[in-house]
Formats: structure tokens, sequence, C-alpha cells
């Protein structure tokens, strides 16, 4: 239970159904962490299940560390069948791409019995966390905290006495490899506030926003949040936190816990009942606490123009007489067995596709009906950025394969901070909507939702050398094809580890060298 003295807490928001209390870590340069990846048995709903640990305990643990600082994972692959990669979700990993953790982009998945040292910089201070990014391994519990506290003799601009860290994520007793099946299957199978307190928001995605106070958070896949609450209700009693599904109709109660008030037992439970959650189709509600989130007085401003733009229609398609995809621009991604960053920093040939992806769609698509040709096919081709450029990204949301159903998706890039300039319903209409973005106070976020029908609007620099991936954050979207690649100044990336590219055309390129060096 959440235990609470003070008059302040600071509640880090992120994505999983575990309470994890902040614990505090002396500041240092570098900070060194030896894990081994294993499953394990766990019961976390008081029914044991199989789930993916780290070093025996479910979920991961925390990482705490302060701007600036280095940090270096040891990471043993201990799963005796499959390979495993981390991402740190939030890291930009400026200069260290081939650590951001993601399988055939930017590195090659660690074998059974192989270790891999993760090494990178913790740039800015903020909530993030880690998950693993090779199959849906973070169903499985392979994900955990990541906190970084401002460095020394900065301040946050706001004041707290204390902390909790959340992490928030779905739960199947299903296990993910019976999920993987399913999703590939024809036809597909698939399972599946604190009460009486004000929250004010302080934070998103390691970015500090305008403070605003709510009732309740929406938090989507890829998310965090930073808010303050005020403990000032009748200390001698505790008070409900209620954990509801936002846009797909729930099979299971909502989620509860308690703010537990020092001097009460943890086990006493609150006078009143909890509090019950927005309807999970309440998109009202979800557009209204979105469009509140805008960038604190002082932030980055974001370029008032853009060199290039992107338009993603995101759509349910079917391939091969009836398997269920999803698919950008109706191209459903399938990852090569070499990672990009490999293949085009070493200008190898067949490693993927070379055929542009499309940076549109037709002008006559009906996002508002199911698709007259709903046949998709699959690619692994990468949108090449020219580097330090400004590029605009408009994600469009469609109806699916069945009739008045279009679902949310949480859109998370990788080595970047984005501007949110705006949202909007229907097609997307750059005459009309372009007048609408917000270029005063945008929110910078890695992780922006569509809504359903609707489009979302971002703007980004292109000043990361590296190959970084963009997809919808709910695994297993990313799994049947929902994202995209994007590659930008590989030329300038130097001193990446042969480790991270000893597979595919990089691994048999590597080991022809080391033959004709010894020859």
């Amino acid at each position: 239970m959440a235990k609470v003295g003070r008059n302040y807490i600071m509640m880090w928001m992120l994505f999983s159904i575990l309470l994890i209390l902040g614990h505090s870590v002396e500041a240092g340069k570098l900070r060194h962490f030896k894990w081994d990846v294993e499953y394990i048995f766990w019961s976390p709903d008081c029914e044991e299940n199989v789930v993916m640990g780290i070093n025996g305990q479910f979920p991961g643990p925390t990482i705490r560390a302060t701007a600036g600082d280095t940090v270096v994972i040891e990471l043993t692959n201990k799963l005796h069948t499959e390979g495993v990669v981390i991402h740190w979700h939030g890291i930009r990993q400026l200069g260290t791409p081939w650590a951001d953790g993601t399988a055939s982009i930017s590195q090659c998945v660690i074998n059974p019995g192989e270790t891999f040292y993760y090494r990178f910089k913790l740039d800015k201070a903020g909530t993030y966390f880690y998950h693993g990014h090779y199959g849906m391994q973070r169903s499985a519990g392979l994900y955990g905290s990541l906190i970084v506290d401002v460095a020394k003799g900065e301040k946050e601009p706001f004041h707290y006495d204390g902390e909790l860290n959340l992490l928030l994520s779905d739960w199947w007793h299903e296990s993910v490899h019976h999920q993987e099946v399913g999703l590939s299957s024809n036809p597909m199978r698939w399972i599946g506030e604190p009460q009486n307190h004000k929250l004010v928001v302080v934070e998103a995605d390691g970015n500090y926003v305008q403070p605003f106070a709510v009732d309740d958070l929406d938090i989507y896949s890829g998310e965090s949040y930073s808010v303050l609450i005020t403990t000032n209700q009748d200390p001698s009693n505790n008070y409900w936190v209620s954990v509801g599904v936002r846009g797909r109709e729930p099979k299971t109660p909502q989620g509860l816990t308690l703010l537990n008030y020092n001097t009460n037992s943890p086990s006493k439970l609150p006078t009143s009942p909890p509090p019950v959650t927005p309807l999970w189709n309440d998109y009202a509600h979800s557009k209204s606490f979105t469009t509140k989130i805008l960038a604190l007085m002082g932030s980055p401003q974001p370029h008032k123009t853009f060199h290039r733009r992107i338009t993603l229609l995101n759509t349910q398609n079917k391939m091969n007489g009836g398997y269920t995809k999803w698919a950008i621009n109706n191209v459903s991604l399938t990852l090569p067995p070499t990672p990009y960053l490999g293949s085009i920093k070493y200008g190898l040939k067949n490693a993927f596709s070379l055929v542009n992806p499309p940076e549109n769609f037709p002008n006559d698509y009906d996002v508002m009906k199911p698709p007259v040709n709903p046949n998709t096919t699959t690619g692994n081709g990468a949108y090449t950025l020219a580097i330090n450029t400004t590029v605009d990204v408009i994600l469009q949301n469609a109806n699916a394969l069945s009739e008045n159903v279009s679902e949310i998706h949480p859109w998370h890039l990788h080595g970047h901070d984005f501007w949110v300039l705006g949202y909007g319903d229907g097609k997307f209409d750059p005459k009309r909507d372009e007048r609408k973005f917000n270029l005063k106070n945008p929110p910078l976020r890695n992780t922006a939702v569509i809504f359903p029908y609707g489009w979302t609007a971002l703007r980004f620099v292109a000043d990361n050398p590296g190959v970084w991936a963009f997809h919808c954050h709910i695994e297993p979207h990313l799994h049947m094809g929902m994202g995209v690649v994007f590659a930008e100044g590989v030329q300038h990336v130097n001193n990446i580890p042969n480790q991270a590219l000893a597979c595919g055309l990089s691994g048999k390129m590597f080991t022809t060298r080391a033959a004709n060096h010894n020859n």
C-alpha cells in the first residue's frame, strides 16, 4: 500500500499494475547494474503464472540515477530458448543509437547464454521506464521503472515532500506465446484516480508542462506523467485509487489499491465506495484531458516551418486470404534479420527493401468507412531523413475492418522528443487544419495518441544520428505490423560495438573480415 505522511507526494505514473516505492541512491558519474533475465513463477493477482523477471523479481529493478550519469547494464540472457533486448523508453540515446534496445533495428537479439553491455548517458531528468522490445516480451513481464533526478545544483519547477512510483500494465493469464500464435492465426484470436484527491499534472514523458488539476488521468501505453497530490483529507481514513481500461471495452472490473495515510493500518478499508473510472469509450473525456497538456514557459519552441511531411494512415487489413494485420499506408512492417543500423552504416546489399515507403495515402480514401479493398502487403523499407531537418508527421486514424470501429493508438518515437502540434477529427486537411496548430506552447512528448477517426500532428528535428523505430505502443499492434522506421545521419554514428550487430549480413561481414585478417 502507498504510505503517505507529509503534505505533498509526487506520483510517477508509468504503465503497469503494481506499486513500486521510490528509493534514493547517491548521485554518481557511473552506475553499473548486473542483470539476469529469466522466466520465474510469480503471482501478481494471487494466481501463479510464469513471468519474465530480472534477478528473480517482477517487475524488474528500479533504476534511480541523476541527469548526466552514465548507466551500464550488464545483461545476461538466461532464457533457454529465445533472444532478448531491452529498450530504455524515453532515453534519447544521443551518440549511442546501438543501445536503444530494438531488435532488428538498433541491434541483434541477445542469444541465450550471452551477455550484452548497454552503456548510455542519461541526458535529462524525467520519469521513464524500460521494457523488452522483442516479440511480446513486455507483455511477459519484462519491464521496470527508470527515474532520472535533476542534476546537482538544479531544481524542479515544483515542490513535493515524498514520492511514490506506480507502473501500470496489462496482465493476462494466457501466456504471451499463446497470444503471439493467436495474433498470427487465420482467423485471428485475441483475449483480451485517487479518491477525494486532486491530481496536479506537472510532467509528461520527461518534459515539464504547465500545471493543471484533474480528478483523474488518461494514460496510454508508453506514456508517463508526474502529478502532485496534496494529502489534505481526513488523516484517520485511507482512500481508494481506481484504475480502469480506456479505448477497449473491459471484461474485468477496475483495478484498486489504497492511498494509505500514516498511523492507519494498510488493511483499513475506506469508509466510502471506490470512485468509478470514466467509461472506456468516453473519448470526449480523453480529449479534454489530452488538450490540457501544454509546455511550461521556457520549454524549447517548435520550428515554425518544416522541410518534410509524412502522413501515416493507420488501417486494419487482411493478408494472404484472411490473416489480420495492421498497416501504415497499406504496408505492414516486418523487420529484417540484419539490424538496419549495421545495414546502412556498412552499405550491406539486400539487407532490407530500398523501395521508399509511401509518404501519404490516396486522397479518395474514406477514413470513416471500412477499406473497400482490405488487402495489404508487408515491407521493411525505411524512411531516410536528412540530418538536422524538421519533419512533420501526421498520424491519421481510420475505420478498422468492422463497421463503426476505430481504435485508439498511442504512437512512440525512439531517439527523439516531438512537439504535439494538434489533434482533430476526420481526415486531415492541410489548408483547414494547419491553422489550428499550436506553435506557441505545444508539449514535448515521446508518445502521443490518435483518437478514433481522428488525426494527430507531430513535429520533430532529425538531429540524432541513428535508426529509430516509430510505432504503436500497443504491443499486439506492433507485432501485427503497426510501425515504421526512420534513419538519419547513420554515416555519423561511430564506435558501434561489433556484438550489437553480430547477426545476419553484418555478422557475416565481421566473420569474413576476421578470417581475412587471420590469413
